[in-house]
């Protein structure tokens, strides 16, 4: 079993930057990947970005691609999102699962979950 506590998030104006931090309890390193999804209000959850847990490969969806990187610290069990020139359009919940087997575009309900960061860019 994995808990997953996200943090970091906050009120940022645009062009501003955050640190999103995800500290995992449990080992993740049998798991595929670490994954940072976010959901806006009204919207569909989306994959922000992801890191698979053995070789440290790295995709990042085209809209934060630049912009956002995913990072993750094996001795803190950790996973990061910094994230630079934040803009309106970012504002959601952020999440930041622990992948079993396959990352999808909407998420697995039955990968570890945390509760979420808000993240508001607004000026």
């Amino acid at each position: 079993q994995v808990q997953l506590v996200e943090s970091g998030g906050g009120l940022v104006q645009p062009g501003g930057s955050l640190r999103l931090s995800c500290a995992a309890s449990g080992s993740i390193d049998s798991l595929y990947a670490m994954a940072w999804y976010r959901q806006a209000p009204g919207k569909q959850r989306e994959l922000v970005a992801y890191i698979i847990t053995s070789g440290s490969s790295i995709n990042y969806a085209d809209s934060v691609r630049g912009r956002f990187t995913i990072s993750r610290d094996t001795a803190k069990n950790t996973v990061y999102l910094q994230m630079n020139s934040l803009k309106p359009e970012d504002t959601a919940v952020y999440y930041c699962p622990a992948v079993r087997a396959a990352v999808t575009r909407r998420g697995l309900e039955s990968d570890y979950w945390g509760q979420g960061t808000q993240v508001t860019v607004s000026s």
